[in-house]
């Protein structure tokens, strides 16, 4: 096995594995706050999510992806100490950027949530979450250091830590609340994540001082530091403006749903708890899977950047090919999962009734869900940005279309159906924009008949162990668990070949 290949395995199974005990974390404390602090809340902390989210594009996410790639050319050509500057440069970059939107959001936090997001109630946790604002960036800064290293194992285990000091923290805060007798509010969440971004931004900064001290690394005023910041600054430009219009978009759909779905006839109150289940338990229950796509879209960026550098066009027709054929066996298995269970998981991992039929909608996205993110992946790697930037444009637009348009006649499945419509979309536009680049070939009897037939298989089984099951009087919660695990068995049994040429592949 190559090394480049070797780097590629080891860094995709150390952020698969990362990312499903992240999820598996995250999983379990949307259940917490579904209990603690009701599906209202969670709406209401959703609705001011999306401008933390803008402000972090702003301020970090070009310069994150300039950092990775300048670090990655500068170890390269052996010039360490360019490599540090960089990345000191950068972490300055962004820590004034971030320092100056968060004084911003914390400023006119009451202004933005009454004028803007139409809910007073946001105010507060705009101010949390623009606290948190700095050690987010910084942590994703010296993230790309690791990233373009190789090193998977410290972002890794940084967004683990945050994720289990958020959820310490917000359970503490829930505790504190009971004992004092006071209502629980979207504040626990918000300051759950403050919790969680200060611990992993610490964790970051220790670790890249042991990289300091191991290549003798001292800070210093860079010879010319305009120089220096204009070389990661501008090229990280196009990057940011592209990310923020995309964030922008994002939040213009957020915004929108509760004000479409009061014109629908429901209350404020009813449309803030419909869009925090949705956003809030049901979609990010679909997403849970894609842990693994998501791993595989983080290595595949380089990997085919270096293909297309060598002229390797085959080796990049058959990666993808393989994307596509492992995410539709993932996803044709899960739509399965939801629309046969969803209704199942709603009711037992969160108490609610309207999270199973949105799960049983939404079950329908899993197989262009998880293919977007790694086509989407592909294309920045050959270089092609801009028709990324194309597909997710026009994929919104479909959305706010839809929102603005459906909602307010067809209620919330008048939202369920854009995105359908603009997940189909995506993949379409991903496919087309690939094969006009690399001629690859789309086996549909074996890449969507045959995991069809064994999810069906698979699901006939998992329906026999679970009446089975529950003449045993096995607990409802045990016996989903046994039966999606005895499904997904039976289900990979269908495809020894398919396991044994992408082992293959990887050696």
């Amino acid at each position: 096995m190559s090394d480049m290949k070797r780097g590629l395995l080891k860094g995709a199974l150390i952020l698969t594995a990362a990312g499903f005990l992240s999820r598996i974390i995250g999983f379990f404390y949307r259940i917490f706050l579904s209990h603690a602090i009701g599906a209202e809340q969670i709406g209401i902390f959703q609705l001011a999510s999306p401008l933390y989210a803008l402000c972090f594009s702003l301020c970090a996410v070009g310069i994150h992806s300039i950092l990775s790639r300048t670090i990655s050319a500068r170890f390269a050509e052996k010039k360490e100490r360019a490599a540090f500057d960089s990345l000191v440069t950068g972490v300055i970059l962004t820590l004034l950027l971030s320092l100056a939107s968060a004084f911003f959001l914390f400023r006119f936090a009451g202004p933005i949530s009454g004028a803007l997001l139409g809910e007073p109630r946001c105010a507060p946790l705009l101010q949390l979450l623009s606290a948190s604002l700095p050690f987010a960036c910084v942590h994703s800064c010296i993230s790309a250091y690791f990233y373009a290293r190789k090193r998977t194992g410290i972002p890794s285990f940084s967004q683990l830590l945050e994720q289990c000091v958020r959820v310490g923290a917000s359970v503490l805060f829930y505790s504190v609340c009971m004992e004092q007798g006071s209502s629980p509010s979207a504040a626990l969440a918000a300051g759950g994540a403050l919790a969680g971004e200060l611990a992993s931004c610490l964790f970051s900064m220790i670790a890249v001082s042991l990289e300091f001290t191991r290549h003798g690394y001292h800070l210093h005023i860079p010879s010319h530091p305009l120089s220096q910041a204009g070389s990661i600054l501008l090229p990280s430009l196009p990057l940011t403006a592209n990310h923020v219009l995309v964030t922008i978009l994002h939040s213009t759909e957020s915004i929108l749903i509760p004000g479409r779905l009061e014109a629908s006839g429901m209350s404020a109150s009813a449309a803030l708890s419909i869009y925090g289940v949705l956003t809030g338990m049901a979609i990010p229950m679909v997403l849970f899977p894609s842990a693994i796509t998501n791993s595989v879209a983080v290595m595949l960026l380089p990997s085919v950047a270096e293909d297309q550098a060598t002229g390797r066009w085959q080796r990049i027709s058959r990666t993808i090919e393989s994307t596509i054929h492992y995410c539709l066996m993932l996803g044709i298995f899960f739509t399965g999962v939801f629309v046969c269970f969803g209704n199942s998981i709603g009711i037992l991992l969160f108490h609610n009734r309207d999270a199973g039929p949105f799960l049983q909608t939404l079950a329908f996205l899993c197989p262009f869900l998880y293919l977007n993110g790694t086509l989407t992946s592909i294309l920045n790697g050959l270089g092609k940005t801009m028709l990324s930037f194309l597909e997710n444009l026009v994929c919104l637009g479909l959305r706010i279309l839809f929102v603005f348009l459906l909602v307010p006649s067809r209620g919330i499945p008048g939202y369920l159906w854009g995105l359908l419509v603009s997940e189909l979309a995506a993949s379409c536009l991903n496919i087309i924009f690939l094969r006009r680049i690399v001629p690859f070939a789309f086996h549909a009897a074996a890449w969507i008949l045959k995991p069809a037939c064994a999810l069906l298989a698979s699901l006939g089984c998992g329906f026999f162990l679970e009446h089975f099951l529950t003449s045993r009087n096995t607990p409802e919660l045990l016996r989903l668990f046994f039966t999606l695990a005895f499904s997904c068995l039976i289900y990979l049994l269908f495809f020894p070949d398919e396991w044994r040429k992408y082992l293959k592949r990887q050696a």
